[in-house]
This record gives C-alpha cells, structure tokens and sequence, in this order.
C-alpha cells in the first residue's frame, strides 16, 4: 500500500497492520485479549490521526491531531510492553521490533510539535 502522505503515512499504515499480524499470534488469556484490543484500538489511532492531519482544515488541526498520534503512538508501546512480558520467543522478536516502532513514532511526532511550540512560543 501506498500511503497518502509520504514516508511517515506510509509507516503509521504498516504500524497498525503489523500490530494486527502481531496480537493474531497470541495465546488468547483474558489480560492478553483485552491488552491486544487496546493496542490495535491505538495503533490504528496513530494511522488514522495522521491520515486526517494530513487533510487538516487549519494549522491548528493538523499540530492537534499530531499531538493524539505522539498520545496514541505512546499508549500503543505500552500495550506491546505488556503484551511482550509473557510470550513465545518465535513473537518475542516482532513485538520488540513493533515497540521499537512506536517508540520512533512517539519521537518523530514529539520532535515536530516541540518546533512547533517553538516556533509558537
């Protein structure tokens, strides 16, 4: 799939399917099924948020929704930190990648909202 928006569109897509790939191979406990639910639910927060930034109405829309995409990006490695706690090595390896992942998007949302307070401020 390509993404509208670019690189970082492109990488909150593949965030969130790769998390749905992920939570699909897990044993099915009640803790895990409701921690996988938050972290689909955030992960696809993340792609959705910043697909509509990318259609904001206003600057004040855009630095808005990438204020939720850093809140959710931040929920979504939490999750996998928890999922990740008790798991079959052969899934170890992708949640690590996948909080990895989230961590690098909390960053890089973090990184242009601090220039643009900034730049505000």
């Amino acid at each position: 799939m390509t993404a509208p928006g670019g690189e970082l569109s492109e990488r909150t897509y593949w965030f969130a399917r790769d998390v749905r790939k992920a939570v699909n191979q897990l044993s099915r406990t009640l803790s895990v099924t409701e921690d996988s639910k938050q972290v689909i639910r955030s992960s696809g927060s993340v792609a959705a948020n910043y697909l509509e930034a990318q259609e904001g109405m206003s600057r004040k829309d855009f630095f808005y929704r990438l204020k939720v995409c850093r809140k959710e990006s931040r929920e979504s490695q939490l999750w996998l930190e928890l999922l990740a706690e008790d798991v079959d090595p052969s899934i170890a390896e992708e949640l690590d990648r996948l909080i990895d992942e989230a961590n690098q998007l909390t960053r890089i949302f973090s990184s242009i909202v601090k220039k643009q307070d900034e730049s505000e401020g």
